[in-house]
């Protein structure tokens, strides 16, 4: 029988995504890679997820890739599998239209650090580390870690991580804006549940349609961007989640969305 290597859970409009390599410490393989675009292609057509967690069984999140895939004998080249599993990974985990909240329990290391930085929100346990191990084996960061790390520290202090490999715990990464929130142990799976279905009970249209004015962001100046946000307001307008939140302000009650 296979290795479920990507566990689904669902409660409510909540689908829980867990890597489940635990004794690998969730470190991916080419298989993991293509189950989790997979699963992350499913929660993007079914109306019924409104809000994705990305975790990790056991001690690790991810430590990124397995090297033993890498050094087979029948190994594809190296840039093969950044592509297929890891970028493919990254523009779809980009392009969900609903929000995706990394949850990292324990040390997320290379590619496995920079997937849950690849997440709207990535929230970690106090005990987790994150670790840009590449540098020790004489490569590059990747899976978008060179585009994302100097927008969210800096390009000093993401040199310096890049270069040195340091490990850096949860609570330093939320001081300098690499993650969202460093939550205790033991509060955390109650934490992470609360928000994702905090998410999944908002207006999740208006929250993607967000998340592509960001994006775009990135790449344009302010007069192109202000044409976007009119488009997209444009379109988040139109939304059936816009017209329940001015009927629910006007009639002074809570809103009842339903991401359409």
């Amino acid at each position: 029988m296979p290795e479920e290597t990507i566990l689904r859970s669902r409660e409510g409009g909540v689908l829980t995504l867990t890597l489940n390599r635990p004794a690998a410490f969730n470190s991916f393989t080419r298989p993991m890679a293509a189950a989790l675009q997979g699963a992350l292609d499913d929660a993007a057509v079914d109306e019924t997820v409104r809000c994705v967690v990305l975790t990790g069984v056991g001690k690790a999140f991810c430590a990124g890739q397995d090297l033993k895939e890498v050094t087979a004998e029948d190994a594809p080249p190296l840039e093969d599998i950044v592509g297929g599993s890891y970028n493919t990974t990254v523009r779809k985990m980009r392009a969900l239209p609903k929000p995706i909240i990394a949850a990292v329990n324990g040390v997320a290391a290379g590619a496995g650090a920079n997937l849950a930085l690849a997440a709207d929100l990535c929230v970690a346990a106090s005990s987790a580390r994150f670790i840009q191990a590449f540098s020790k084996i004489g490569l590059i960061p990747d899976s978008g870690g060179t585009w994302m790390l100097p927008r969210l520290v800096g390009l000093q202090r993401a040199t310096a991580l890049a270069y040195f490999g340091t490990p850096v715990g949860a609570e330093e990464a939320a001081a300098m804006g690499m993650i969202h929130r460093a939550i205790a142990d033991d509060e955390f799976t109650a934490e992470v549940a609360s928000m994702a279905k905090q998410l999944a009970a908002m207006p999740t249209r208006g929250l993607a349609l967000t998340k592509a004015a960001f994006e775009q962001g990135f790449e344009q100046g302010l007069s192109a961007q202000l044409d976007t946000e009119m488009e997209l307001q444009r379109a988040a307008s139109r939304t059936e989640d816009y017209k329940e939140g001015v009927a629910a302000f006007l009639e002074k009650r809570h809103p009842n969305f339903h991401g359409r």
